[in-house]
């Protein structure tokens, strides 16, 4: 399946008590239109200048867990879904279904969209092992799997199935694939495989094995070492095949991932003794005259040597006589074997140079902070890169401050100059700033249900992003246009100088004297809050019969407050003492 990249930001929820606060991100073109003639980008803000130089990493306390976005195609002819339409994810079917359960399972987000050539787009956003075991899900998913049929005969299945059935169930683990044998009641003998491409190769070749072994035909296990094997194949099997025509044979050799030095034949005796003859003949010929060079290959460019279908090598072996070895995936290996006549593997060399470099990797600097406006909202931006670019491979991770980008040269110079003008022109347009603030403040800054943080965002502008407490972080983040960053930020120091400069103090009044302090219709208390307008009173419930009388505010106010409260009570006292006396 052909692949590319890209990535795509998360919506962002309103505020709430999850203290997770982050500003509804715009298109870049939504939220940026470019500048009129004549005028000048917007003055600077904490943290913002145009150089580039000054948009240095940002502050990493926040980031917890490096996240990554990853993007792929599946091909129209690839899908096994047709439901989807431009409505995206949003579209009811089967392949949403499929997408949220996965989703649910890998704590990613995924979102999907069609392309002009009906190909699908799958964005998956989260942590990095996630998002690989997400991809994973969603090919054997939403990408058609193979499903072959063989017609074996029907006294040779208890040979497949073995004692209890155990050796069809070792089969099928060692081939992830699932085969189907029909019950003794079907009177049939077609047996079904189902599963990928490589998987039923695996597993046909160790079916007709087993078959060809109790068929009482001549069968010849030859012993030939599997570096050898593209010479008795040939360019997409047409010598095997050639073979198999010619002598009635059946020739047998191990797919590319069954690591066996062996080529099973069998058949009639003649036919088998004619194969194994022509291939033994084959195998010393290229023993004798092919000669090996290696090369070092970046990782990373295996594939294109390779090929979809293993294209690439095949035309390489056809072109030039030259078998080319290419260490597995999962091997650290960036040795790349040409094995051959000397003649051709200076031309075989050149063909795998040219097949690796077919792709490129390049790098634009930008901000880790700038990447989700660079992407734009459900990464509006970035489709419109991507969108006439199909083999392009894009990929964002957060807290680094770089976009990589991967794919045909052209291509990749196109991508590489789209996105170098919205960073640069981002980083004119927009500046970030980062306080340092007492986690015990961050709840009183979201306010309740988050109306403190709404207000001075739509009053600004910015998006304001507030680490949850499970982060572990005191930094506030505020990014956006420079004006509406600096008057944030001056309002939220505001709001923290406040806070850090309050405090709260109880005062003991006994409560028969709260009604009396509180006057009728609360005139009196009025009196004293008008007084010290800047400080909280809160006096206890009657039903508690609590003396406890709280003040919150600024440490002076509140200080004053209490003392004119001490005083009140004070004279209160008095008076029902001095009452008292007399009328003794």
């Amino acid at each position: 399946m052909s692949s590319d990249m890209a990535q795509i930001s998360e919506d962002i929820p309103a505020p709430d008590a999850s203290r997770s606060e982050e500003g509804d991100i715009p298109s870049y073109y939504e939220a940026f239109p470019p500048l009129s003639e004549g005028e000048s980008p917007r003055g600077g803000a904490s943290a913002s200048t145009p150089a580039a130089a000054q948009w240095g990493p940002t502050n990493k306390m926040m980031l917890r867990t490096s996240t990554t976005t990853q993007v792929f195609r599946v091909p129209l002819e690839e899908r096994r879904f047709q439901e989807i339409n431009e409505h995206g994810f949003g579209e009811a079917g089967e392949q949403a279904k499929i997408c949220k359960d996965i989703m649910q399972k890998t704590g990613v987000a995924i979102e999907m969209s069609l392309a002009k050539d009906q190909s699908l787009t799958v964005v998956i956003t989260g942590k990095i092992e996630n998002v690989m075991k997400a991809r994973r899900m969603v090919v054997n998913q939403l990408q058609t799997q193979a499903n072959v049929t063989m017609k074996i005969p029907r006294e040779h299945h208890r040979f497949i199935l073995g004692k209890s059935g155990k050796k069809l169930q070792e089969l099928e683990l060692n081939t992830t694939t699932k085969i189907t044998i029909p019950r003794p009641e079907e009177n049939s003998d077609v047996i079904r495989i189902v599963g990928t491409k490589e998987g039923i190769d695996k597993a046909r070749h160790e079916l007709q094995l087993i078959t060809d072994e109790q068929a009482k035909l001549a069968f010849e296990r030859l012993p030939i070492a599997k570096i050898y094997h593209p010479f008795i194949c040939g360019p997409n099997n047409a010598l095997m095949k050639e073979l198999q025509d010619k002598t009635g044979a059946r020739i047998h050799v191990p797919p590319p991932s069954v690591m066996k030095d062996e080529i099973v034949v069998s058949g009639e005796k003649e036919g088998v003794h004619e194969a194994k003859a022509t291939i033994m003949k084959i195998y010393e010929e290229k023993k004798r005259k092919c000669q090996t060079v290696s090369v070092e290959v970046r990782k990373s460019q295996h594939k294109y040597v390779i090929g979809p279908r293993a294209g690439a090598l095949n035309e390489i072996l056809q072109a030039t006589g030259v078998s080319v070895e290419v260490p597995p995936l999962d091997s650290p290996s960036e040795t790349i074997t040409l094995r051959g006549e000397q003649d051709k593997l200076g031309p075989a060399l050149t063909m795998v140079y040219s097949k690796a470099n077919s792709v490129v990797i390049a790098e634009v600097v930008a901000p880790a902070w700038l990447h989700r406006f660079i992407i734009g909202r459900q990464g509006a931006t970035i489709r419109k890169i991507t969108q006439d670019l199909p083999k392009v491979h894009i990929e964002f991770t957060e807290g680094q401050d770089k976009i990589v980008i991967e794919g045909p040269p052209d291509e990749v110079e196109q991508a590489q100059k789209a996105l170098g003008e919205i960073t640069q022109d981002l980083q004119t347009r927009m500046a970030y700033a980062e306080l340092d603030v007492n986690q015990k403040y961050h709840k009183h800054i979201i306010g309740k249900n988050g109306a403190n943080i709404t207000r001075i965002k739509n009053d600004t502008g910015v998006a304001i992003r507030i680490p949850s407490d499970s982060e572990g972080s005191r930094i506030i983040r505020i990014e956006g246009d420079p004006k509406g960053v600096e008057k944030a930020k001056a309002e939220l120091m505001e709001m923290v100088e406040k806070m850090e400069n309050e405090r709260s103090k109880d005062i003991m009044i006994e409560q028969r004297f709260h009604r009396t302090i509180i006057g009728a219709k609360g005139d009196k208390i009025k009196e004293v809050r008008d007084k010290f307008n800047q400080v909280q009173i809160t006096f206890p419930d009657p039903g508690k019969k609590s003396n406890i009388v709280t003040l919150r505010g600024p440490k002076n106010d509140v200080e004053k407050c209490y003392k004119y409260l001490q005083q009140m009570h004070q004279e209160l006292v008095s008076v029902v003492t001095s009452g008292t006396t007399r009328r003794q």
